[in-house]
């Protein structure tokens, strides 16, 4: 694992790198991205449909296929999921987009 993974790592997506904490909320919902340019990184979800987490994501980064585009994650049909605070899903990297 290079310097940069390791920084992501229990990351929550989008939190500005010079936050103090940029870690998980104990009160807050968060989807584990698996593989891709956001491996390690949590998705806050709390407050999403289930429908909504279902339909996957295209999060914006500059560590994909195409700077300044979007890395495609989606779940896995019939992986667990639990409700409530802390990890509840896992998101799993398929693909890059413009």
């Amino acid at each position: 694992m290079n310097d940069d993974e390791q920084l992501l790592r229990g990351r929550v997506y989008g939190c500005d790198h010079d936050v103090p904490n940029p870690g998980p909320l104990p009160h807050r919902a968060y989807a584990e991205l698996v593989g891709g340019p956001l491996d390690g990184l949590l998705l806050d979800i709390h407050g999403w449909r289930a429908g909504e987490v279902d339909e996957g994501v295209a999060l914006p980064t500059e560590l994909g296929q195409f700077p300044g585009g979007r890395a495609l994650y989606d779940p896995r049909p019939g992986e667990p999921r639990t409700m409530g605070p802390g990890i509840t899903c896992r998101l799993h990297y398929s693909g890059d987009a413009p």
